[in-house]
């Protein structure tokens, strides 16, 4: 059995969270990103999307107000209670569950799934993450595609970044080291805020993976990668690119 501190991502998707990446959950950027994604997945007003994991609902959301029948799926209760207060509707779902075992009713229902933000890798059992692409396989119709979106890690471990830091709109300092284990795959991150709120360490790690490993994890699943590009841009990916965006269609 994982020892608990494995499974950090049970808890760590918290009120602490949002607060540390809050520099980043921005409305501007999230409008730009859907805009993206509505551009490549070229689908019709109506069509079904599934947002896994959809966090607080930033991308969810405004696919639904989009003209999309959108589902979100998260593990943290805290990213689901924040999702739903931004509104709900009768194309705009959210429910809490585990993406290695996503609903047996969504078999085939979906014409996209969407894995967006870095929310892959978190695992212990590499196994565990091939088991999340069969199930984004399995929910999706012949023919459908996913899109995932991620760190690279060529282009991470090309401008590896050992320390960082940032400040939140409190004057919260955030400051971050990192570690690379090349044998399991793992970037491990510390964080150390210290602000008006106080001091408080945190904790997680996440296993990168190649574009060509995931095309293989990808292709195992039934799923075919048919493009690749520099994160949400227009540029194809490059060894250099720290974010990935892949669209793979299910055979």
């Amino acid at each position: 059995m994982p020892k608990r501190s494995d499974e950090w991502w049970k808890t760590y998707f918290d009120a602490g969270y949002v607060r540390e990446y809050e520099p980043l959950f921005d409305l501007v950027t999230d409008r730009q990103q859907v805009a993206r994604l509505m551009e490549l997945l070229q689908l019709e007003s109506g069509a079904r999307l599934l947002d896994v994991p959809c966090g607080q609902g930033r991308h969810a959301h405004l696919l639904a107000e989009a003209g999309y029948d959108v589902d979100g799926l998260d593990l943290s209760a805290h990213l689901i209670a924040m999702a739903k207060q931004r509104g709900t509707g009768r194309t705009l779902r959210y429910r809490r569950g585990d993406m290695r075992r996503l609903p047996s009713a969504w078999t085939g229902r979906f014409d996209a799934v969407l894995n967006l933000f870095t929310s892959f890798g978190f695992f212990t059992d590499a196994r565990d993450d091939a088991r999340v692409i069969q199930e984004f396989a399995r929910v999706l119709k012949p023919g459908g595609v996913l899109v995932w979106h991620g760190g690279s890690r060529d282009g991470v471990m090309a401008k590896f970044l050992a320390s960082d830091w940032w400040q939140t709109a409190d004057g919260t300092v955030i400051a971050q080291d990192r570690d690379f284990d090349p044998l399991t795959g793992f970037l491990s991150i510390k964080s150390l805020w210290q602000g008006p709120r106080g001091t408080e360490r945190r904790e997680h790690r996440i296993r990168l993976y190649t574009a060509s490993r995931l095309a293989e994890l990808m292709l195992d699943a039934g799923l075919v990668v048919e493009q690749a590009w520099d994160a949400f841009s227009d540029r194809p990916l490059t060894r250099r690119s720290s974010e990935m965006l892949l669209l793979a269609r299910k055979e």
